[in-house]
């Protein structure tokens, strides 16, 4: 088996604390004129994240052969995704032309939407996303509208002992999932983690947990839904699983290597994490323990969506070409060599029924199942507020209940909704 599909960013987003939303709009039409104005062609420059992998110099070569009176400059960002955003945000703040087709973190999109520094793609740039996976089209619209491109995505799977659950049925819920811990109590282990440390893995889980109750975190409009039996539903099964200790104590402080290292050296009975870990658990010298003793499954319940997606720039001057470049790279072929080159999992429904693939990455098929029934995390222009609201309340609740406490959902949802308000308000 080839190395796994890596992890796209879903547990480093860094919105930038203390950044100053401008009034937001909801026109739907906003941002289609742009400094450049124009929907011609030519030479246009896209601007990503640190590439390790070497691919987009590839794709950049092979886009440059056939369109040479429409190159494009490929313009390589960090690896830290709070400094891509504060780039973005600076170019599209002045109105530069400079910048033609961004990548954008999944959870950008609203905010670069509200302040009207995206082109929608609609009217002459209207984008056929069909044959995309619904769940991560959503990913890239604002108020109805399609701002941003699916470009790669990701989802956490369930990755559980096969020899320790023998017979019983793969847990389909996380309820069903809390049902077998005798299991892991009888083997003299952790029952299940996930991520819930204080960082954006912990919104990550919590807007899990409360969209796999039937729950929501905020509305279409960014208004706070939290105040609902759903959503104290989805909290409270997390805390009292914590405080029975089903939940390792420890785990109030994983991010997505602790628990991997929990699971590899035979520590949990199930780890919800990203597709990444099946590399790590085929090349990691710790994991030759569980390497033939553990399978995955689909996250049992809702996961939140990762990945990236292709914007255009309001104010690029050659809007047509950005159009084609997108479409380019989001291409079959193009997905092909993404997969291979960089392990990134496709936006595309085809590309995990395509037999040359699933044979390379047969987890491909148990990623689809996740995928789709994945849900998007909050879409709002204020997700810095949104994800620190979240941190701030929910931790420290989870944080009480590993110590045995029995921390009152309901209060805690009400503070983190008014916390969501507070920030959506500029405070």
């Amino acid at each position: 088996m080839k190395n796994a599909i890596r992890v796209a960013a879903a547990g480093a987003t860094l919105a930038l604390a203390g950044m100053s939303l401008a009034a937001c709009s909801g026109s739907s039409g906003g941002g289609t004129s742009g400094s450049g104005g124009g929907g011609d062609t030519g030479p246009i420059t896209y601007v990503q994240g640190k590439d390790t992998s070497g691919v987009v110099v590839i794709l950049a070569d092979m886009w440059n052969k056939a369109h040479p009176k429409e190159k494009v400059t490929i313009k390589q960002q960090t690896d830290q995704a709070d400094q891509q955003l504060q780039d973005l945000t600076q170019h599209f703040q002045q109105k530069l032309s400079d910048y033609d087709v961004v990548s954008t973190d999944v959870v950008w999109t609203a905010e670069f939407a509200a302040k009207q520094y995206l082109q929608p793609l609609t009217g002459p740039y209207k984008l056929d996303t069909s044959a995309f996976l619904p769940s991560v089209v959503k990913t890239g619209q604002y108020n109805g509208v399609q701002y941003a491109a699916p470009s790669s995505t990701d989802s956490q799977l369930l990755y559980y002992r096969k020899d320790l659950l023998g017979s019983t049925p793969v847990p389909k819920t996380l309820e069903e999932l809390f049902g077998t811990c005798s299991i892991a109590k009888k083997a003299g282990i952790g029952c299940y983690a996930g991520q819930y440390a204080k960082y954006e893995g912990l919104t990550v889980n919590f807007n899990e947990a409360i969209t796999s109750a039937g729950g929501t975190v905020v509305d279409a409009k960014g208004k706070p839904t939290l105040n609902t039996p759903e959503a104290q539903k989805g909290l409270q099964l997390i805390v009292d699983n914590f405080k029975n200790g089903n939940i390792p104590k420890a785990a109030v402080t994983y991010q997505e290597a602790q628990g991997l290292n929990a699971f590899e050296t035979g520590k949990l009975l199930y780890l919800t994490n990203w597709p990444y870990m099946v590399g790590d658990i085929k090349s990691n010298a710790q994991a030759a323990g569980i390497r033939s003793k553990y399978a995955i499954a689909p996250y049992p319940g809702k996961s939140a969506v990762g990945g990236h997606n292709l914007a255009i720039s309001a104010f690029s001057k050659h809007k047509k070409t950005a159009l084609k470049f997108i479409q380019f790279m989001e291409s079959p072929a193009t997905e092909k060599i993404l997969i291979d080159k960089a392990t990134l999992a496709p936006v595309r429904s085809s590309q995990y029924t395509d037999p040359s693939l699933t044979k390379a990455y047969p987890y491909l098929t148990t990623l689809k199942a996740s995928l789709d029934n994945a849900e998007a995390r909050p879409i709002t222009p204020y997700y810095n507020g949104v994800t620190s609201a979240i941190q701030n309340n929910v931790f420290q609740a989870l944080q009480s209940a590993s110590n045995g406490g029995s921390p009152d959902v309901k209060k805690v949802l009400d503070s983190t909704a008014q916390a969501i308000t507070a920030a959506s308000q500029g405070g």
